[in-house]
């Protein structure tokens, strides 16, 4: 019976790991790295528990999904007496549990001393991990867990397509850890990995960081679907085609283990899941232990993309169980899922058999795929990245513009809500929220989306996606400066705003309603419709995130500051009814013209879609052989 080393005992020393230590083990002593003997030392008499995110095997999954039939961990230790066990977890374990009958008990001594013990598994185990108790201090080295298949691992090679846009930082760093810990490993995947990098802003030095396995394509800017179909076309015409691509947004930080483990779960995945999507989480930049998600799907409510699963704690142990055993709630079961590209491995059998990205250049490229595809998503505790968090990196070009323009279209392609109205719905709900907050720079882009929209296929089919997204960056709002928000406010008569004495309470704190308060609201939209038209007086302080609508803080004002407290940025919008009128109007014109052109939009972007996602139309849009 074959056997593979399918996951290493991760213990990193980068700042992610020291910060958060239990998203890899809990302790009771000190775990530093022993430079002298090159091992980990549990400095300490007590009990290390390695029942963690990254440390715990995936059992039930992995028994579902591969052709692992048994389950066996391996770790080399010395120093004290000490007593390895194997634990284990069930869907509604509150702690990891410790299995009495296998334990080890290793005596004292300065010699490494090899243990092995078979996992008991059975049907309904979640996780199976592992726990040292010591009497004192242990080194330790060398574990993994080793699983025993039913038939030969398959012959995978997986390529890494990333696409970057003037992110030197993150991407050479990716670039350097794929070169050290993966392709400079003793591992089988050393052979059999390839990274593709697409530099859209042309600011890597193309030729220094390129090599046999690492390639890097100064490119056009074409947002991310472009680059994603650079890196996938790459990854099919290399010497050795890949079997399989694994795409990777930039400005992510990943753990090599992750792409270890994602390499050999595809070697030994049963056939019936071969051409699986394997799903990495987006876990948070900034609060380590937080996973905010890992594959999505559309509310067939509101035509939006939402996460499959809560925000998660990865260091809370029932957390980790609730990751593995997660299923969509009836309400939503049969709604269309996706996996997001920050992290998602798609088979070359599906790229051949369903396409390349539509040219969205940014936001719905991958939602649009997933759902195209259909395809079953894998996920897994241990694979994903670390991301920025999307209200720190919010962007209105991309949220207004971007979402609106490509959510239409990609329902008019692949369908990926109920039906179109759906979306055009949300879409007025999202410009009245701009309106009622009087952000009409941003109402305005959602009308451009929607009118960008309009033109149909042959005008996005184009290369104008970078010309229509700089566009849309400039026309935004625009934030400004503490200080100079500070200077602006006085010439609207406000003398007394100190933008360092606010705190984030002030920011996102709300004033409650009332029923007619409500109504009124409603009716109204802040006071800027027909009748009920009032300029208001005085000012509020309120976020800068497009979802956010602090209702009762708005009303009756004149004037709002609306603050991004992370990037320390700042804006003033001011009541302008005369605007108001002239985006409503400009909405009712458009939606006229969808009611009049609709049928003939949904036919045109659905018979073009074949052509706009062939290798052929994207050579040609990428200007390459």
């Amino acid at each position: 019976m074959p056997v593979m080393k399918f996951a290493n005992v991760l213990l990193e020393t980068n700042p992610r790991a020291l910060a958060f230590p239990t998203l890899y083990y809990k302790a009771d002593a000190p775990v530093v790295f022993d430079d002298e003997s090159g091992a980990w030392l549990i400095d300490g008499a007590g009990v290390c528990d390695f029942t963690t995110y990254f440390n715990a095997l995936s059992v039930q999954k992995l028994s579902k999904y591969t052709t692992a039939t048994d389950f066996t961990l391996h770790i080399e230790i010395k120093g004290a007496a000490a007593t390895v066990s194997q634990t284990k977890a069930y869907p509604l374990s509150s702690k990891s549990e410790v299995v009495e009958s296998s334990s080890v008990s290793v005596p004292a001594g300065d010699t490494w001393t090899s243990v092995d013990i078979p996992l008991d598994v059975d049907k309904n185990l979640v996780l199976a991990g592992f726990q040292i108790a010591t009497r004192g201090p242990i080194h330790l080295r060398n574990g993994y867990y080793m699983l025993s298949l039913s038939t030969e691992p398959r012959t995978i090679d997986l390529a890494v397509a990333t696409t970057t846009f003037k992110k030197e930082a993150y991407i050479t760093r990716n670039i350097e850890l794929v070169k050290n810990e993966i392709l400079g490993s003793d591992e089988d995947i050393a052979k059999h990995f390839t990274m593709h990098v697409v530099d859209n802003g042309r600011t890597l030095d193309a030729t220094a960081l390129s090599d046999e396995h690492v390639h890097v394509y100064p490119n056009d800017n074409v947002g991310g679907a472009g680059g994603f179909a650079r890196g996938m076309i790459a990854a099919m015409e290399q010497p050795v085609p890949a079997t399989n691509v694994l795409l990777m947004d930039d400005d992510v930080e990943v753990s090599p283990e992750s792409l270890k483990r994602t390499y050999k779960l595809l070697q030994i995945l049963k056939p019936e899941y071969y051409e699986a999507f394997i799903s990495g989480a987006m876990l948070s930049y900034e609060e380590i232990q937080d996973q905010w998600e890992d594959t999505g799907f559309i509310d067939p409510a509101v035509g939006n993309c939402r996460p499959a699963k809560p925000p998660l704690c990865l260091t809370n142990f029932p957390d980790v169980i609730y990751n593995e055993v997660f299923k969509l709630p009836d309400e939503v079961k049969d709604a269309k899922q996706y996996a997001a590209w920050w992290y998602c491995c798609i088979p070359v059998s599906m790229i051949k058999r369903n396409g390349l990205p539509l040219p969205f250049f940014v936001r719905y490229d991958d939602v649009e795929y997933g759902i195209r595809s259909h395809p079953i998503l894998i996920t897994m505790n241990g694979l994903g990245i670390w991301h920025s968090n999307f209200h720190i990196r919010y962007n209105s070009a991309v949220e207004r513009y971007q979402t609106v323009r490509n959510g239409m279209i990609a329902q008019c392609t692949t369908g990926i809500a109920p039906d179109l109205d759906v979306l055009v719905k949300q879409m007025r709900k999202d410009m009245y929220l701009e309106l009622k907050k009087f952000n009409y720079a941003d109402a305005e882009l959602v009308l451009k989306g929607f009118e960008d929209f309009l033109r149909g296929p042959s005008f996005i089919s184009q290369p104008v996606a970078q010309e229509r997204f700089m566009s849309a960056n400039k026309e935004k709002e625009r934030m400004y400066s503490f200080d100079e928000v500070t200077e602006q406010a006085k010439e609207y008569g406000i003398d007394d705003l100190d933008l360092y004495a606010i705190t984030r309470q002030d920011i996102d704190i709300d004033h409650p309603r009332s029923l007619t308060d409500r109504l009124v609201d409603f009716a109204t939209c802040n006071f800027q419709r027909t009748v009920f038209k009032r300029d208001g007086e005085g000012y509020s302080v309120i976020p800068n995130t497009g979802w956010a609508y602090p209702a009762g803080k708005i009303r009756h004002e004149h004037i709002l500051i609306v603050i991004d407290w992370y990037n320390q940025k700042a804006a003033i919008r001011v009541k302008d009814i005369a605007r108001y009128d002239r985006i409503v109007k400009r909405y009712k014109r458009d939606v006229a013209y969808l009611r009049k052109h609709e049928a003939r939009l949904k036919r045109e972007y659905a018979e073009a879609r074949p052509s706009m996602t062939s290798v052929e139309y994207w050579k040609n849009y990428l200007k390459i052989d």
